[in-house]
């Protein structure tokens, strides 16, 4: 699957996105997998309250199933303007 990073995320990782394979049942699970990786990681999913999920490019919670997902997006919350 395809994981996107934005804003402050995507500047902690290092990247803007990357496949991956992982045998993640929801989107809380990838996440452990994801902080066990390396430090950088760890430091980007710190603060979970800090951070919104999309996967196929629809809001969701993080207890999320990944089942034949292609496509995980972690970013920031946004703001109205």
């Amino acid at each position: 699957m395809d994981v996107l990073y934005f804003a402050w995320v995507r500047e902690r990782i290092g990247v803007p996105r990357e496949a991956i394979e992982t045998s993640a049942a929801t989107v809380a699970d990838l996440i452990t997998e994801l902080r066990a990786r390396e430090d950088r990681y760890e430091a980007a999913f710190s603060d979970l309250t800090a951070l919104r999920v999309a996967v196929d490019q629809k809001l969701t919670d993080f207890d999320a199933p990944l089942k034949d997902v292609r496509e995980v997006a972690f970013f920031p919350p946004m703001t109205g303007g």
